[in-house]
């Protein structure tokens, strides 16, 4: 199976190869054939990728340990169902991986590309090709996962048993895919801008696929935030890290895209600044894609540096200079008639909230190559932590999670300040209020009864504006559920990006409870000893041990009081691998919708004694529910418009 896996990868690449040609010499020439002969290629290459993918977890499923990257990154003592994460825990897998997503993508690309956009088919084809050739020529010519070794070993070296872990099977894939993916509506934008014939065809398509693939990034950051908190024993879920924060800006990027090409749909503005977006995002993709192929800033969930880095950073140098090459060539065609009619509109504060979201996306990168610059021109490595990021991007989050509970209460092209009171005045109550109830209660730190107050303000906007609307359909002859399905049918790009900033305020509740009113306690313990944190008695039963082929485990048995006199049975699981010299953890974790009570061992010491870190963490709960509700606005933001419409009477705008 390796050298069928092998061989299909090289037919990939010359498949990839002869449509990106095809294209440019189609164009060239204005030879239509050859555009669809190229074109067709799209069809055929997800199917070698296929087999070299299906060809690699054979050799997996086999210990083909003939396969250097087999060898590498799983052994014998290898859980089965492991396959999957073994498959795209090195470069090699990982790029295969992708290239097999991106060909994927763009298949579904051209198959659905509208008739009104059929004149940029063969440029956005052409340029989502290009990038895949790139992956393809990487990957069979540096970092080959059907390499072999001279030798077969016995066994391999095994998988790092931080990615034995649920998270792993969707969390590395969604992030890797969502990177890549933001290729597609680049290649949209850029396809339109080549042809010179510049309209606002394009946006619909562009909108759609951004919010698919913000969706996914975010789906995919927000479980590798459960992944850090259940596996990594620290008790957090958050820490700035490098790798983490690379997904992050592409997709904060997105978010001020997302909003910033309704507003062109709805207006006509913003075209210039549109491209800007699009381009800052797919530069930030592969700048994350760059870091994580082993480029020189440090990460636990970064692969081991080599040449691959610097070979991404020479692309993505030529992709910056191409896709503002081309912005620069066509920024004539781009200037509109349109231009804001009020700064207090909610077009301006689209705008607002996209120079808000860039300055945490630039501060985030700043952090980020901070090392580097200060290795450059200081000759000494200086890393930012989490303080830096809490400092300066803390307060821009506040302020954009004001301007996304004023933003939607404000009408399009004007308002008045007398009208923005009237809206506010409601949800501004409601947040005062709770902010007194919150002091009553003793939640006494500035930053977090404000901020809940906020959310109480976002919150109590977005549901006025569903009551409002639901009102005005009920007069019209419709019951309650009736008048809100329409309310939500007739506008759903409106009421699903509602939802989904309810996502966002159920996110913020567990991050400003953790943050602010999480406790913690290391102990060390004896069988049948017992601590007490905060209203919790627990106390130490006993411990398993269990010998694996790979590793040691260690069953941390406790018996906890919750306060009210009920007992939970719990277990903190910790395993040490010999051959990685390495320890991994699970954190026994009660959780409910007011708190969790988080126990992990952190050692085994030689007198039978363990020591357990406790936290209790305040709301953590609603980040995790965070995403239900995002998937769910989304869907409802995506789904086609029902064919039943209502006149604009019908609903408020």
């Amino acid at each position: 199976m390796a050298e069928v896996g092998s061989i299909s990868l090289y037919i990939a690449l010359a498949l990839s190869s002869y449509g990106l040609i095809g294209s440019v010499l189609g164009k060239m020439f204005h030879s239509s054939q050859l555009q669809l002969s190229a074109l067709r290629t799209a069809y055929l290459i997800p199917v070698a990728l296929l087999i070299s993918t299906v060809s690699l977890v054979i050799a997996f499923l086999r210990h083909d340990f003939r396969l250097e990257y087999v060898a590498d990154h799983s052994n014998l003592a290898m859980d089965p169902i492991y396959t999957w994460v073994a498959f795209y825990s090195g470069n090699e897998g990982s790029l295969l991986y992708i290239a097999l997503v991106l060909s994927l993508l763009t298949v579904i690309t051209v198959y659905f590309m509208p008739k009104a956009l059929e004149s940029i088919k063969s440029y956005t084809f052409g340029i989502l090709v290009g990038i895949l050739t790139f992956f393809l020529a990487v990957m069979t010519f540096m970092a080959n996962p059907f390499d072999t070794l001279p030798f077969i070993p016995g066994d391999g070296q095994g998988i790092n048993p931080l990615l034995t872990h649920p998270g792993m099977f969707f969390h590395p894939p969604m992030l890797m895919a969502g990177l890549v993916g933001i290729s597609v509506p680049f290649s949209i934008a850029m396809g339109m801008l080549i042809t010179g014939n510049i309209s606002n065809n394009w946006v619909e398509l562009g909108r759609v696929w951004s919010l698919i693939i913000w969706a996914i990034l975010a789906i995919g950051l927000l479980l590798g935030s459960w992944w850090a908190y259940t596996i990594l024993g620290w008790g957090g879920y958050w820490a700035w890290d490098p790798i983490e924060n690379v997904a992050l800006m592409p997709w904060l990027v997105l978010t001020a895209f997302i909003h910033s090409i309704m507003v062109q749909k709805r207006r006509n503005l913003f075209k210039i600044w549109n491209i800007v977006l699009i381009n800052i995002a797919f530069t930030m993709a592969f700048f994350g894609i760059f870091i994580n192929r082993g480029g020189p800033v440090v990460s636990v969930h970064s692969f081991a540096s080599s040449a691959l880095g610097w070979v991404f950073l020479g692309f993505l140098a030529f992709s910056l200079v191409f896709s503002f090459g081309v912005f620069y060539l066509r920024r004539k065609h781009l200037k509109g008639t349109s231009s804001l009619d009020s700064m207090l509109s909610r077009e301006a504060s689209f705008l607002a909230n996209n120079i808000l979201l860039l300055a945490i996306a630039f501060v985030t990168l700043w952090g980020v190559v901070f090392p580097l610059v200060s290795q450059v021109f200081q000759g000494t490595t200086v890393t930012v932590a989490a303080p830096f990021y809490n400092q300066v991007n803390g307060p821009l989050f506040f302020v954009l999670i004001f301007l996304m509970g004023v933003g939607p209460l404000i009408p399009w092209r004007n308002s008045s300040w007398n009208s923005l009171r009237k809206a506010i005045q409601l949800p501004g109550l409601i947040a005062i209020a709770l902010i007194i109830f919150l002091l009553l209660m003793g939640i006494t730190k500035p930053f977090a009864f404000l901020s809940y107050g906020l959310c109480g303000f976002v919150a109590t906007g977005i549901l006025r504006e569903w009551v409002k609307g639901t009102l005005s359909l009920k007069d019209k002859g419709h019951n309650y559920a009736s008048a809100f399905i329409r309310l939500v049918a007739a506008n759903r790009p409106r009421y699903g990006g509602y939802v989904a900033h309810l996502a966002l305020v159920s996110l913020a509740l567990g991050v400003i409870g953790s943050s602010f009113y999480g406790i913690q306690k290391d102990v060390i313990l004896a069988k049948g000893e017992s601590v007490t944190v905060d209203k919790y008695h627990v106390e130490y039963i006993d411990t398993k041990v269990l010998i694996k082929a790979d590793r040691t485990e260690f069953l941390n048995y406790l018996k906890v009081n919750d306060g009210k006199n009920r007992d939970i049975n719990m277990m903190a699981w910790r395993a040490y691998y010999p051959e990685q010299n390495m320890a991994a953890t699970r954190a026994a974790i009660k959780s409910t919708l007011i708190e969790d009570l988080y126990i992990v061992s952190t050692e085994a010491l030689e007198d039978g004694r363990v020591a357990f870190r406790i936290l209790v963490n305040p709301l953590v709960w609603w980040m995790w529910f965070a995403g239900p509700i995002l998937v769910m606005g989304t869907l409802i933001a995506l789904w086609p418009q029902s064919t039943v419409s209502l006149s604009r009477s019908d609903y408020p705008i």
